[in-house]
């Protein structure tokens, strides 16, 4: 089960924040599950100073708030290198000072070589995303800590799409990517916002520009959702 409740003031602020940066938008999208989506989140842009410090900021509070033990982060190649940089940065300010490790998607040949990059990834270490698409990333990463001799203890992500995974994409239909993490390896999701809070969003919007979109997004719901 995903760590953070639907519909909270968090959420909501990530989600408008989100739709006023241009990250979540709507209209018609193909998922890499093939899905038509009438919804888009893209942490790619996250793409300045500004963005990427706010985005920190609900990173940390969730972290905080959700109560997960850990003694250090790691960022997956490549979205997670930025995104574990900025985080510690505003844990640190917040007064949780941690350490952050990411890799290379390449073993280096030359100076202190291999794939780990930054501090010793050694104690619970929580894994830093954006979304879980298929599980992949986290599958990949569970390796590398464990080979380092560490314990993976948990996973935060942005977004939650909540929706069904298809095959390739980790368990079964009737499991989210999300969902397959926590059943089949183990680690808690940490999520800033799901699915739901985006759709209790639009429900309590007065905007017709972004209410009308309140239809398609929770019909796909009721299709691919779990």
């Amino acid at each position: 089960m995903t760590m953070g409740s639907t519909a909270d003031e968090l959420a909501r602020d990530f989600i408008r924040f989100s739709l006023e940066s241009g990250v979540l938008r709507f209209g018609t999208f193909k998922t890499k599950a093939g899905r038509m989506s009438p919804y888009f989140f893209n942490a790619g842009l996250y793409n300045d100073g500004a963005k990427l410090g706010r985005l920190a900021q609900f990173y940390a509070r969730r972290l905080v708030d959700s109560g997960l033990p850990f003694d250090m982060l790691f960022g997956p190649a490549y979205k997670g290198i930025a995104l574990a940089a900025a985080v510690c940065i505003e844990l640190a300010r917040l007064g949780h000072n941690k350490p952050f490790a990411y890799n290379r998607k390449e073993a280096k040949d030359h100076g202190e070589g291999g794939t780990l990059v930054g501090a010793p990834v050694t104690g619970r270490v929580l894994i830093i995303d954006d979304v879980i698409s298929a599980g992949t990333s986290v599958r990949e990463s569970v390796g590398l800590i464990q080979a380092a001799g560490a314990i993976p203890c948990g996973v935060v992500i942005a977004l939650d799409r909540q929706e069904k995974a298809t095959d390739g994409q980790g368990g079964d239909a009737s499991h989210s990517a999300t969902q397959f993490v926590t059943r089949e390896l183990g680690l808690p999701v940490v999520a800033i916002a799901a699915l739901g809070d985006l759709l209790a969003y639009l429900r309590s919007q007065d905007d017709p520009a972004l209410s009308q979109h309140l239809e398609p997004v929770s019909a796909y719901r009721e299709r691919y959702g779990v």
